[in-house]
């Protein structure tokens, strides 16, 4: 049966349930306005480990045992991986899911992997590939600023326009067994490049991705944006939620009563100086495991689009003067009554 829907669509015509989430936060991300959701906040940065790396190898590792324990199911019963995050060749989650010796696809979508882990994970399990997919993704902010801007230690000055990375890492088990959340569709993103070179303002380089993304779901799916409680991007950031809403008004849509963004909501700008908002793999993925998915498995939300954002960029590309394209990977998740 085919279920593609539109353009850059999938309905699924048997939801796949999101049995667990977890998430595992830094001491920053606690002080924010989500503290209070979050599973667990390590307070050593490094996690017990020798480097920045190595540390948020064992971040992704907790926050996969923690949603697997939740789903009350066994290592073993993972039929697959779907793991990513921002260093290069994706040694977080190569590094540290090694030990579930489970089948694993590594994925880089920027800080829209968790979307990318997401669909890829709903498409296995409503084709029959897997009863239980485990989707994850991790940032952490010594990794990031060591690889792609400057050592801690440099104490650098950081323009309005920067985003925090995050340090957390959340995951989902995704299965066929009905629980309150369900995942109804997706919309694959397209790389959207508009020649903006300004790596301390990813938001703008993300916006018109989201844009792309959000039209086409509403196109395919023959929605409006009214027909979703929440409509929540990764991290684009107070600038770059300005530039989304203006490009959005522009082609008739107007998302201002529906719009979240995970990047605004985990931090305090005024008291955390955290720049225009957080960003990283762990952003949209901590927010959602924590903040977003108990409101839709009360009903306090009904649908939602849940819309990560990534910059693909990387220290070579940048280095070499190249512009940040910009990707969005949308997923529609519902809730289910018992």
């Amino acid at each position: 049966m085919k279920q593609m829907t539109g353009k850059q669509s999938i309905s699924f015509s048997n939801p796949v349930y999101i049995v667990s989430g977890a998430s595992l936060v830094g001491e920053k991300e606690k002080e924010g306005p989500l503290g209070a959701y979050f599973d667990h906040v390590m307070k050593d940065p490094m996690c017990g480990q020798e480097s920045w790396e190595e540390g948020e190898s064992q971040m992704q590792l907790e926050a996969a045992k923690l949603a697997i324990q939740k789903a009350n199911l066994k290592e073993e019963q993972i039929r697959m991986i779907f793991a990513g995050d921002l260093l290069a060749q994706s040694i977080a989650s190569s590094f540290g899911l090694v030990q579930l010796n489970r089948p694993i696809y590594g994925l880089f979508g920027a800080c829209s992997t968790m979307g990318e882990a997401l669909s890829l994970g709903a498409m296995a399990v409503a084709a029959g590939y897997g009863d239980w997919v485990l989707a994850l993704t991790s940032s952490h902010f010594g990794t990031a600023e060591k690889e792609f801007r400057f050592p801690l230690a440099y104490g650098n000055q950081r323009p309005l326009s920067s985003s925090w990375t995050v340090t957390g890492s959340g995951a989902c088990v995704l299965g066929s067994q009905k629980t309150k959340i369900k995942i109804t569709g997706i919309t694959t993103g397209k790389i959207l490049d508009y020649g903006l070179k300004d790596n301390q303002n990813m938001g703008a380089c993300m916006a018109p991705a989201a844009c792309d993304t959000i039209c086409q779901n509403l196109n395919d799916f023959n929605r409006r944006p009214e027909d979703y409680d929440q409509i929540i991007t990764g991290d684009l950031g107070k600038i770059g939620q300005q530039i989304l809403l203006e490009m959005l008004r522009q082609k008739g849509y107007e998302i201002s009563r529906q719009h979240l963004d995970c990047g605004m909501l985990i931090f305090d700008e005024a008291a955390q100086d955290t720049g225009a908002g957080g960003s990283g793999c762990g952003c949209a993925a901590v927010v959602l495991t924590s903040y977003l998915l108990p409101k839709l498995e009360s009903g306090e939300w009904k649908r939602i689009l849940f819309l990560p954002t990534g910059a693909l960029m990387s220290k070579v590309s940048f280095q070499e003067g190249k512009s940040v394209p910009g990707i969005a990977q949308a997923v529609v998740i519902e809730h289910e009554d018992a």
